[in-house]
């Protein structure tokens, strides 16, 4: 996101409720749990766990949380999910991916399918919109009581390729491969993280105007955001902030 719009996304994310931070807890666990799965339970072997176990940190999941989740994953946890990324339209042509875990696809798919169609989008092929996105470490960074232009330069000397302020956050930016570094070496400094990490990053963006098709962008997303099977909904709506959620 850019611009006015993206401000107002961090300060949503700053006030989540008990319950919001709950459901992100779960759904790392699940990612943490197929990393291990994949890769093994070595950080330092395994870049895809390393860059989860800094999104848990900067999510505030518990330390011990993330290690009984490393364990029980080690153990034979034997559920079986499935990465699947689903890509269309929303309503005005809004481009969304979405990240799912799943253990059964065809439910996954058919909840993809019926959420598009009844808010006014249409799901698409693979690849329709991922063109329009760019795969990146976001670190958005809480400047309450920290000097902006420190961390600029905290951040830049960590290997971060951008840095966004506003007057109390700021975006850094980095790429996949340095994500974990860059967190770390943050954390190191003792920055406060609101939200961290890998996302898709639109290279443009869209602005809708329409109430009706506002109304149903919201409704689409909340109802990405209240599946299980769902990870994460990137879109390329640039007034999200002017959103009814």
């Amino acid at each position: 996101m850019s611009g006015h719009s993206k401000w107002n996304n961090i300060k949503r994310k700053k006030e989540k409720t008990d319950g919001a931070r709950a459901k992100i807890f779960t759904k790392i666990g699940r990612e943490i749990s197929v990393a291990v799965r994949e890769g093994g339970s070595d950080p330092a072997s395994n870049s895809k766990l390393a860059a989860l176990i800094s999104k848990a940190k900067a999510n505030n999941v518990p330390n011990d949380n993330i290690q009984r989740t490393i364990k029980r994953a080690e153990g034979g946890d034997r559920t079986e999910y499935e990465s699947m990324t689903y890509e269309g339209y929303g309503p005005g042509g809004i481009a969304v991916m979405v990240e799912t875990l799943t253990d059964n696809r065809n439910r996954t798919a058919a909840n993809m399918r019926h959420y598009f169609d009844k808010f006014g989008g249409n799901l698409g092929n693979m690849g329709c919109v991922s063109f329009l996105f760019n795969q990146k470490g976001v670190i958005v960074l809480d400047l309450e009581d920290k000097d902006a232009d420190e961390a600029m330069m905290d951040a830049l000397d960590a290997g971060a390729e951008d840095f966004d302020a506003s007057e109390d956050a700021a975006e850094v930016t980095t790429s996949p491969d340095n994500f974990s570094a860059v967190c770390d070496a943050l954390q190191q400094k003792g920055y406060h993280f609101i939200s961290a990490d890998v996302a898709m990053v639109p290279t443009t963006t869209t602005t809708l105007t329409d109430p009706d098709q506002m109304a149903n962008m919201a409704k689409l997303l909340d109802a990405l955001d209240d599946d299980d099977d769902v990870q994460n909904a990137w879109h390329n709506l640039e007034n999200e902030d002017e959103l009814n959620r």
